[in-house]
Parts: structure tokens; C-alpha cells; sequence
């Protein structure tokens, strides 16, 4: 099992490659913008499909801006968060939970925006609590108790922080702390959310949870998850965004371009219209959404207030 031990490992080797392979502070371009702009992308999917689901941003970055525009991975959350900390990542995409872990450990960001799944809609998602369809063993999250369990990551807020809460409520745990989370089950850390839920499918872990977006629309449209395969006993509650965060060490002014350039056409239909992609190949991040829509850091009270309901140490990493 991939206990805390070796997510802690894990998080330690991608901030150190981070750190150590981002370029350093760059000067400006004749536009205003850093000469090379570093993103940092965290693991909603395997690292392998990443990069396709960035490029059309990247070409829309790279064209307005004149900067060369560079994707880090890390092997979670947390090596993006230490690469914001340590100013070797200018923008990184965060889920929500990540983002308030970032700004509680003093990096100095501001969202630049959130992400919609569609046009038109409001940022936001919700997290489920799934396993096979045929087990009738279990039918609510009330039945996780002692089980084997998928989560995401220790940082990941669909993935972890409401899946907490969501067992807090049911009587199943006493906290997110990890003592307690292991007292009262058997929890496994699958590391993204797709691993997370063909997990579940393929009887690594009885349940776990994973995004909706990612059981219900991702997996499916992959050909890796087919109808009926997987059920849904528990929904959490909307939860903010994931977020595109910028370093204001970057500077007011560019910080308000980039601010305008991810709110404006970082979105599927500006991408299509530019040349940059066709159809769903212009949905970015691993959460293949339509785009961006703008975002502040009070959007994110919320997980602060879940932070402060489940006691998890990952709230005061």
C-alpha cells in the first residue's frame, strides 16, 4: 500500500526537480513578460497525457506573451507547491485544497482563474465515493468502514479533503487526521484520479473516490471505464474549482496581463478559433474542461473551513 511514508518521499523528489530544473528569475520580454514562463501541472491524470492536454494553452501563452512557455510536472501536489514556494514555478494549476495549502505555507500567489467544465457554466465540481457495481456489500459511505480505500493523494481536495469530511459525517472516521483515517480503514493512495477509480474497477480497492468529471465523462470517453462498471454511493458537496495560480513576485502589471490572457482565451473556443486545436482536443488540464473563468482567494473559504472541520495535518503542511 502507498501509506504516507512514501507520498512524503514522492513529494520530496518532485519539489527537488523542480526546484533544480526550472530556469531561474528571467528578465522581461519586450511584451512584459518573463522571457521563459514555467507551468506547473499536478497529476489529475497519468504524467504521459499531460502534455497534449496543455498545448493548446501553451501555443495561446507563447503567442500573446512572446515568452517561451515551459511545462514541469511533478509527481504531486506537493513538488508544484514547493516549486511556487521556491519561485521556480511562475503559474502553476491547482486543485482547490492544493491552492489553500499553498497560500498557508506562504506563497506569495493569486488565482488568475478557475476552471468551468463548460461554457457557460459556474467553476466547480464534486467529488464521489464509487466502487464496482456489482458489490452489494456496499450502497453508502457508511459501508467504507474497514475497507480497502482509494484516495487520490494527501493534497488532493476531490481526492481526499471532502472524501474526509464526507466519512467525518457518516460516522466513519473521527478525523482526517492519518491515524485516524487508518484506525477506521485501509487507505490507499492511487496518486491521480483516473488511477484512483480503475483502482476500484480492476478490485485493487474495494472504494474510493475519485472527480466526477473523471468517472462519469473522462474515463468513459477514454474507452478505460465502461457503463455500469463503477456505482456511485456518496457525492460531496460543490466544491470550488480547480485554480491557475500566478507568483505576484511576477509583478503587478504582468500579473494583471496574465490575469486578462487566462480569463479572455484561455478557453476551447478561442483556442479553435486561433488554429490551435479542433474539437475536444482544445480541452485543457487534466480535467479536460472548456476554460478558464475568473477567480478570487475568498472563492476558497470554504476548504478552509473543511480544513478546520477535519483536522487533516495536510491543512498545516
Amino acid at each position: 500500500m502507498k501509506r504516507r511514508t512514501l507520498a512524503i518521499t514522492a513529494a520530496l523528489v518532485a519539489a527537488t526537480a523542480l526546484t533544480a530544473c526550472a530556469p531561474a528569475d528571467k528578465g522581461l520580454n519586450a511584451a512584459g513578460f518573463p522571457s521563459e514562463i514555467v507551468i506547473g501541472a499536478i497529476p489529475n491524470e497519468n504524467s504521459s497525457d499531460l502534455t497534449g492536454t496543455y498545448e493548446p494553452l501553451i501555443k495561446m501563452l507563447e503567442e500573446e506573451t512572446g515568452s517561451k512557455v515551459l511545462l514541469q510536472q511533478a509527481s504531486d501536489y506537493a513538488g508544484i507547491v514547493e516549486g511556487l514556494i521556491a519561485d521556480r514555478v511562475d503559474i502553476a494549476f491547482l486543485g482547490p485544497f492544493s491552492y489553500v495549502i499553498a497560500t498557508t505555507n506562504q506563497a506569495d500567489i493569486k488565482p488568475l482563474g478557475s476552471l468551468a467544465g463548460k461554457r457557460g457554466e459556474p467553476s466547480g465540481y464534486h467529488a464521489l465515493g464509487i466502487t464496482q457495481s456489482s458489490n452489494t456489500a456496499v450502497n453508502s459511505i457508511e459501508d467504507f468502514a474497514g475497507k480497502d480505500t482509494c484516495f487520490v493523494d494527501p493534497g488532493s481536495t476531490s481526492g481526499f479533503l471532502y472524501p474526509a469530511a464526507g466519512l467525518i459525517d457518516a460516522g466513519v472516521v473521527a478525523s482526517g487526521k492519518e491515524s485516524d483515517i487508518s484506525a477506521a480503514l485501509k487507505p490507499i493512495y492511487a496518486g491521480g484520479h483516473d488511477a484512483s477509480a480503475l483502482s476500484v474497477k480492476n478490485g485493487d480497492c474495494e472504494v474510493g473516490f475519485s472527480m466526477q468529471s473523471m468517472v462519469e465523462e473522462t474515463l468513459p470517453g477514454k474507452g478505460e471505464l465502461a457503463s455500469g462498471e463503477l456505482k456511485s454511493v456518496w457525492t460531496s458537496e460543490k466544491i470550488p474549482g480547480s485554480v491557475f495560480a500566478v507568483r505576484n513576485s511576477l509583478g503587478d502589471a504582468t500579473t494583471e496581463k496574465l490575469t486578462a490572457l487566462f480569463t479572455e482565451k484561455a478557453n476551447a473556443d478561442y483556442f479553435e478559433s486561433q488554429g490551435f486545436c479542433s474539437a475536444d482536443d482544445c480541452l485543457i488540464t487534466g480535467e479536460h474542461a472548456w476554460g478558464v473563468v475568473p477567480a478570487t482567494d475568498e472563492d476558497y473559504e470554504g476548504i478552509r473551513n473543511v480544513c478546520a472541520s477535519t483536522k487533516s495535518e495536510k491543512c498545516e503542511s
